[in-house]
């Protein structure tokens, strides 16, 4: 693992909340064992022990920036390590913690423009922001070497509205808690952004985990987003400053103020810690599981970094996972063990029983989850103008492997699934195309881009989408003109861009061109480049369905756009390959 080796057992999060406490033990002593076996003096002569004042000599200074939750919990530690002589190899570690929030760092490992990393070592919130960086290859390289605390993510209240959902008593799913906050007025429910937010990008998360199967789930995952845009702040720190400044007095009843917030635990904990009597939040950690914020400690740059510097901050790590590191800790809200949360830390974030506040996902959230919910939420929050491109030509009747369906059908039930991610505010269009299709083009235009809430005679846009979609069939015989079709549509959907709207081109087809008639590949790319404009951006966002289709002549073609080329082997992930897409191309503006 680059240059500076990490001591084994240390690759696994072994400083993260522990399964058994004994066990951990024993993983952190065979973790500094091997640590001295693979090259570094040992345990007691190697300074994990204090040792006296001469290792500030030759102290080996290390800079953390850490999520803002974290921070004052890790300064405590970085204190106690100069206080008593922490060492490692013989030096002194000296810490210096800097509060940032993750989205910040995360921005500026990823800046083209960055000089030297300005830290050794990194503590976000959660592992979904190490692991963009690691999606990355034009990143300052991170290096994930544990976990040093954890915090499950639920919906704080104010004591009156938690009262009339029946805290502590009732228990509700994550489907169930947004149920409460779209219905009305009925409750007012605010969250960090979830594009910098990662308590609120989890809970997004799981609200469609938790809608995913429903019949109308995707398009109640999309209105409880929309409601959550309307009152979502920046950071989760802001948005605890959405709550009444009096949760007993007439603020209560302003609209302007949030009655609930999704939160960690241990937010709940530091600002009932700080409240005065009767305003601390009452904590609903949801039947369904919680998602859980993970602070992950990484190393920055690894490559970069002396022996020393690496070394020192993995000690830090690991004074992190003993028992006074432990302590502070828990001391400010973290959970530090799976088996033995504190009672006194439940407590004081504002949960009781029978509260679910042990129960937690069965699994981790995956980054598949994470694109998409960032999709939808780019989609929601800004709203989306659309126009589908269709391959309908005959080898759209090929079936899928290992299913008894066609490209197509598959194809068509993407299509309507995706179609219940917008909100009736979002334009969304359909074209169809072969070759030849309509006289001398190969295209022709089923349903025109347009609002989905708007009406053409009796049928909303939506309804005419969706049965536009279910009768699309291959045309026997049909072949692909791709590259007319292409520049068509994108000239079209660049002439009617809508400014304030996320605008896009998605474009499906399982072939290569096949027009021998049309303009090059090279003249396509041309003019898609001279199309194109940054100030109203148009990415092309290209599928390959199937293993005729050439993704790497797609990427070409997409990118000239500012878009992207995907290759999907089952037509059924067409949903998550466009809202991965969304998530690129926004990323890119």
């Amino acid at each position: 693992m680059g240059r500076h080796s990490l001591p084994d057992g240390l690759r696994s999060g072994a400083t993260g909340p522990r399964r058994r406490a004994r066990r951990r033990r024993a993983a952190l002593a065979t973790a500094l064992a091997l640590a001295a076996a693979a090259g570094a003096v040992g345990a007691v002569r190697g300074g994990l022990l204090p040792f006296g004042s001469n290792c500030w000599d030759n102290a080996v200074r290390i800079r953390v920036a850490a999520a803002p939750g974290i921070a004052p919990a890790l300064e405590e530690a970085a204190e106690y390590a100069r206080d008593n002589d922490v060492t490692s190899d013989g030096s002194c570690v000296d810490v210096d913690v800097t509060a940032r929030e993750a989205y910040e760092v995360t921005d500026a490992l990823r800046s083209e423009k960055r000089k030297d990393a300005a830290y050794e070592a990194w503590v976000p919130d959660s592992t979904v922001w190490v692991n963009r960086i690691l999606s990355d290859d034009t990143s300052i390289p991170v290096t994930p070497a544990g976990t040093v605390a954890a915090s499950p993510v639920g919906v704080a209240m104010v004591p009156s509205a938690a009262e009339s959902l029946g805290w502590p008593g009732r228990t509700y799913s994550w489907s169930e808690l947004a149920g409460a906050a779209t219905a009305g007025d009925r409750l007012r429910l605010g969250s960090g952004d979830p594009t910098r937010s990662a308590t609120g990008l989890l809970a997004l998360t799981q609200l469609a985990h938790s809608a995913d199967g429903a019949e109308d789930g995707d398009t109640r995952t999309a209105a409880t987003a929309k409601a959550l845009s309307q009152r979502a702040s920046a950071t989760d720190g802001q948005v605890l400053d959405t709550l009444p400044r009096d949760l007993s007095g007439t603020e209560q009843g302003d609209p302007k103020r949030n009655q609930a917030l999704i939160l960690s635990e241990q937010a709940a904990f530091a600002y009932n810690e700080s409240a005065d009597s009767g305003d601390a939040l009452d904590l609903f950690y949801p039947k369904d599981g919680a998602p859980r914020l993970d602070f992950p400690f990484a190393l920055v740059d690894e490559s970069s970094l002396s022996t020393d510097e690496s070394r020192a901050a993995l000690r830090f790590m690991t004074l992190l996972g003993e028992r006074e590191g432990r302590r502070i800790l828990e001391s400010h809200g973290f959970r530090t063990d799976d088996d033995d949360v504190p009672d006194r830390l439940i407590a004081q974030a504002g949960g009781r029983a029978p509260q679910p506040y042990g129960e937690l996902p069965a699994d981790p959230v995956e980054d598949k989850e994470v694109d998409e919910t960032l999709g939808l939420w780019t989609i929601t929050v800004q709203s989306a103008r659309f126009t589908t491109v269709v391959d309908v030509s005959a080898s759209m009747s090929k079936p899928v492997p290992g299913t008894d369906r066609s490209r197509m059908e598959v194809t068509k039930g993407a299509l309507v699934q995706a179609l219940g991610s917008f909100t009736s505010e979002d334009e969304v269009g359909l074209w169809e195309f072969s070759r030849r299709l309509d006289g001398s083009r190969d295209y022709r235009v089923p349903v025109p881009t347009r609002r989905l809430g708007a009406f053409v005679g009796d049928s909303s846009q939506r309804e005419r989408l969706s049965a536009a979609f279910r009768a699309l069939k291959p045309v026997p015989d049909g072949a692909t003109g791709l590259y007319d079709t292409t520049l068509a549509a994108y000239r079209t959907a660049t002439a009617s861009y809508t400014k304030g709207k996320f605008n896009a081109l998605v474009l499906l087809t399982d072939g290569v061109n096949q027009d021998p008639g049309s303009m090059s590949r090279s003249d396509l790319v041309a003019e898609l480049r001279r199309l194109s404009d940054p100030e109203r951006p148009v990415p092309l966002i290209a599928i390959a369905v199937g293993p005729e289709a050439d993704r790497k002549e797609l990427s070409e073609i997409a990118g000239a756009t500012g878009g992207s080329g995907h290759l999907v082997t089952d037509p059924s992930q067409i949903h998550s390959v466009i809202l991965k897409a969304v998530v690129r191309a926004g990323n890119r503006d």
